[in-house]
């Protein structure tokens, strides 16, 4: 399955659809590739700048770190990395405890682990107003920890067909995206969002409680590095 990434480009927000896309860095025009534009559509809203690119691109922060450094935000390095990437990881998971959200660490990068089942009704794609709360709180440490880049990936079970699911990857994980640049007043810069779908199962789907964990929109938080 093809995996379609969205890297936001300007920090105002517009519903999905109602302007053209646009490269963050040229400022030329994109062409909304077909396969994303329904999930788009059906997004509450969408963050400005979108910009279509392949699953490669995911891993390639070099974009975000110049835009953003070239803005201003200061970058980390040496020892503070690692402090500062500590810090944010403690008031996460003072933040987040008893939400059912997992916050996991792996070097530098951060992981929050959000389940549909807290975060999503059934085949649908807006947070659930009993989820915000916590949202609201990554949203505030977010903001706060400026020197950060937000990965926000979602993911299905194997249930439905590959287009289906890879759809409604992307919607949830561009809700939630969406959801947490509005209330945290966050750049948009920082996001990179992408939906991959059934493709990268952390569980069996052979039984229920597998395709629950696999059922879910991923935000990988990593530093914004000097060059």
């Amino acid at each position: 399955m093809k995996t379609k990434l969205i890297t936001t480009g300007l920090a105002a927000l517009i519903l999905a659809g109602c302007t053209p896309a646009y490269d963050p860095v040229t400022g030329s025009q994109q062409v909304n590739r077909t396969a994303v534009g329904a999930g788009l559509g059906a997004a509450a809203g969408a963050l400005a700048g979108l910009v279509y690119a392949d699953a490669k691109d995911l891993n390639s922060r070099d974009q975000r770190n110049a835009i953003l450094i070239g803005a201003g935000i200061g970058a980390l390095g040496g020892g503070g990395v690692g402090l500062y990437m500590d810090q944010q990881e403690a008031e996460l998971r003072q933040q987040l405890a008893n939400t059912g959200v997992s916050v996991t660490r792996n070097g530098d990068q951060i992981t929050l682990n959000l389940p549909s089942n807290v975060t999503f009704a059934v085949d649908a794609d807006q947070v659930v107003e009993g989820f915000k709360p916590a949202l609201n709180s990554v949203a505030l440490v977010m903001r706060k920890y400026n020197q950060t880049l937000l990965d926000v990936k979602g993911h299905t079970d194997s249930t439905g067909s590959d287009a289906y699911n890879l759809d409604l990857s992307i919607r949830r994980a561009l809700s939630v995206a969406n959801y947490l640049s509005q209330v945290g007043q966050i750049d948009g810069r920082r996001f990179a969002v992408a939906g991959f779908g059934e493709s990268q199962p952390i569980a069996s789907n052979d039984t229920e409680q597998g395709r629950a964990a696999n059922r879910r929109v991923e935000i990988q938080i990593s530093p914004l590095r000097q060059g």
